[in-house]
């Protein structure tokens, strides 16, 4: 996947450096390059971008204002966003703005192609997303080919060498692996939560320490498996 992307940095020297970076991924194609979100905002709110890299810290309008300008003027998703800055100190505020990655400057170019690999998945998620509803698998229950609409269900748990499918109106019991099952799910939308349960990130309502909850019915959540629930339900937030 190829991410178009901005770059925002106002120090000429930073914006060589993260410039040469860019220009050598193979996954990056620069369509705009800027000193200012001033400068930068009429080109956002007038053209598509998957990837905003920036610093935050300007006279004028910051870079935390234009992303609120930015979804509060477009119906689109954010593009992901990669902060780099010599003040660590905003990194909090930043991943309050669900930022794909915070860098401090001087940046590398490992920990820059790092960052980006995050970008990527997240673009890969987001587009799943949009063809979510229409998505659908054919499993064999009962001696019958069935198609079941991704956005349908609910959870998948482990049944010794079956797998049992919950639906919005059904479940159904497959001949299966979890982890064979796991594989005709669409990445980013579904998450194995515990070694007998995937869920879909879309129909949970709520989450603590141990458990997940969709429509009231609680299921166990292995505690190595929270950061990233905490982390894939982010983006499909966003």
């Amino acid at each position: 996947m190829i991410l178009k992307c901005v770059i925002i940095d106002d120090n000429p020297n930073h914006r060589l450096a993260s410039l040469k970076i860019i220009n050598a991924h193979p996954s990056l194609n620069l369509v705009g390059e800027f000193k200012t979100p001033i400068e930068a905002k009429h080109f956002l709110l007038t053209n598509s971008v998957n990837l905003i890299i920036m610093d935050v810290l300007f006279s004028g309008l910051d870079g935390f204002e234009l992303l609120d300008i930015y979804k509060s003027n477009t119906n689109t998703t954010t593009p992901s966003v990669i902060i780099i800055s010599d003040d660590k100190s905003q990194a909090f505020k930043a991943f309050e703005y669900n930022v794909v990655d915070f860098l401090s400057k001087p940046i590398t170019s490992n920990r820059f192609n790092e960052a980006v690999s995050r970008a990527i998945d997240r673009s890969v998620m987001i587009k799943n997303l949009k063809d979510f509803n229409s998505e659908h698998i054919f499993v064999k229950s009962n001696l019958k080919k069935r198609k079941i609409y991704i956005n349908e269900i609910k959870w998948i748990e482990a049944l010794g060498d079956y797998v049992k499918l919950i639906t919005k109106d059904k479940s159904f019991v497959i001949l299966s692996t979890m982890k064979a099952f796991e594989n005709e799910l669409p990445k980013g939308l579904f998450l194995r939560i515990h070694k007998s349960y995937i869920i879909n990130l879309k129909k949970v309502d709520r989450y603590d320490s141990k458990h997940v909850e969709i429509e009231k019915i609680k299921l166990p959540l292995s505690r190595t498996r929270k950061t990233e629930l905490s982390q894939a339900l982010d983006i499909i937030i966003s």
